[in-house]
């Protein structure tokens, strides 16, 4: 056993943050803002919590998008906070007067696409941004089909925080000459 001794801090002014993204461009590897599920434990909710109480829960969190899984910890779907918004809530209670739970709003696992984690090993970010463009989509899994499971996902979000720009400009028809 080796003994740990502590230290002062008189010595120190710097708190450490992570590198900086400015090497990150349109033609660097996707595996730059791939968040990946054998690094990052990912968000996922149970099927039965309360769809008000998911919202919170994600909000808290600050994110959009989070795993439906049933009580053994089985894949189910997702849901986003886009699919929650308190509108539709509202609009489901005035149809049926019991809870409304995730499962009343999730996609089912069914109804999802997603990227190939070898083929997004050799993809570039721009590859990326082209499939959110012509699927109109913001968030995407990606899957280890070798191993059978999720890895990880890509969000529009991430590559707009990782390349320095405003989140809505991914999809606009012209993102490539604004980032440029």
């Amino acid at each position: 056993m080796n003994p740990l001794n502590l230290h002062s801090l008189d010595e120190i002014s710097q708190v450490a943050s992570p590198d900086n993204n400015s090497h990150i461009n349109l033609e660097s590897s996707a595996l730059k803002i791939f968040t990946d599920f054998s690094v990052y434990h990912p968000f996922d909710l149970d099927v039965g919590t309360e769809a008000r109480e998911a919202i919170k829960l994600m909000m808290a969190a600050h994110v959009r998008l989070k795993f439906v899984v049933d009580q053994s910890g089985a894949f189910l779907g997702v849901v986003s906070t886009d699919d929650l918004n308190e509108q539709e809530i509202v609009k489901r209670l005035a149809k049926n007067d019991s809870d409304l739970t995730v499962a009343d709003f999730m996609k089912p696992k069914g109804e999802l696409q997603a990227l190939d984690y070898q083929q997004l090993s050799q993809s570039s970010i721009s590859d990326v941004i082209k499939v959110f463009k012509a699927h109109g989509t913001q968030h995407c899994l990606v899957v280890d089909q070798s191993r059978k499971e999720i890895r990880g996902i890509i969000s529009s979000s991430d590559i707009t925080r990782h390349l320095g720009l405003s989140s809505d400009l991914i999809f606009s028809a012209d993102f490539i000459k604004i980032y440029r």
